[in-house]
């Protein structure tokens, strides 16, 4: 089965070259061409079906991906057919932080080996004790969650992540964590967090006191740490991302209000750019369909989407 592949501009051709081009030990290519690649990922793809079935999804997942009508993400462009340990889901939110160093360490590992293999990740922070609190039993205070997310960065950059591909994180805090207003500042210092994107979970509780000018408590445990003008602080979040492009908001409330498995999950982070919110574990398989492809008749008199070859019934 032949299908008429789209050629690609030149800086398309150098980041397949550089990132989903499956390449020997040496850097010395496996896949000859871009259609070479296309009919890797295609085989492997079919893999799950009947025998009788798998070549004709092989054929019908080559012709999509060599007529750019359809394209898997990247992790799966690279790591599909390859005979790699690596991952082919993008991204995922990983699991709840214990607030002890046996659960931050675990936390730590889980990372480090989701990152090898091509993973991004994304971390809800808020679990652990603000800078200063208490650590009882060895009389010690806790250095707090930005300083724990230093470690989570170090890591990163030491860790290439499957391929020529950096590691990318993203560390969410709740807006009544008492070190709040040290996260929202900790990008201010060039260089500091680099691996990581920042986001404030934003409650509603908390857009209801900044529209009424009312104070907001900072707290963990049931104690409160500190009081301050709920304006200033979502001022302050401003700010920041206005100097600094971070950190991001994410309106947590309102993305479990409207997830439609609220009644089995709890999100409470996102991936690393923010795309897809996840519960603990949840990971994102990406893909991308190139709806211009669909459009039939675009400037005439009755231009639409054609959904037979988008695999869409009509009921009307």
């Amino acid at each position: 089965m032949t299908a008429a592949t789209a050629m690609p501009s030149p800086v398309s051709r150098q980041i397949w070259d550089m990132k989903y081009r499956l390449k020997a030990a040496d850097g010395s290519p496996v896949d000859g061409t871009l259609e070479d690649t296309w009919r890797r990922v295609a085989d492997a793809m079919a893999q799950p079906e009947a025998d009788t079935r798998r070549r004709f999804w092989a054929d019908q997942f080559y012709t999509a991906m060599a007529g750019m009508d359809f394209l898997p993400a990247g992790r799966i462009l690279a790591g599909a057919g390859s005979g790699r340990e690596v991952t082919q889901f993008n991204c995922f939110v990983m699991g709840c932080i214990q607030d002890n160093m046996a659960g931050i360490f675990e936390n730590l590992k889980e990372a480090a080996l989701t990152l090898q293999q091509g993973g991004g990740i994304g971390y809800d922070f808020s679990t652990l004790r603000p800078q200063g609190a208490p650590v009882h039993g060895v009389g010690a205070d806790a250095s707090g969650p930005v300083s724990f997310m230093e470690v989570w960065d170090a890591m990163c950059r030491t860790i290439m992540s499957a391929g020529a591909r950096r590691g990318a994180m993203m560390a969410v805090l709740r807006c009544d964590h008492p070190d709040i207003e040290r996260f929202i500042e900790a990008k201010r210092e060039a260089g500091r967090l680099r691996n990581f994107n920042l986001s404030v979970l934003v409650s509603d509780a908390f857009m209801a006191a900044v529209k009424d000018d009312a104070p907001w408590a900072l707290r963990f445990g049931g104690k409160i740490f500190k009081t301050l003008p709920a304006r200033e602080l979502w001022d302050r979040i401003m700010r920041a991302t206005y100097t600094y492009a971070e950190p991001g908001v994410i309106f947590i409330d309102r993305i479990n209000a409207r997830n439609n498995l609220y009644y089995c999950e709890e999100i409470y982070a996102t991936n690393p750019c923010g795309e897809q919110p996840l519960p603990p574990y949840g990971a994102c398989l990406l893909g991308s369909i190139n709806l211009a492809k669909l459009v039939q008749d675009p400037f005439g008199e009755t231009p639409h989407i054609n959904l037979e070859a988008l695999g869409v019934s009509r009921t009307d």
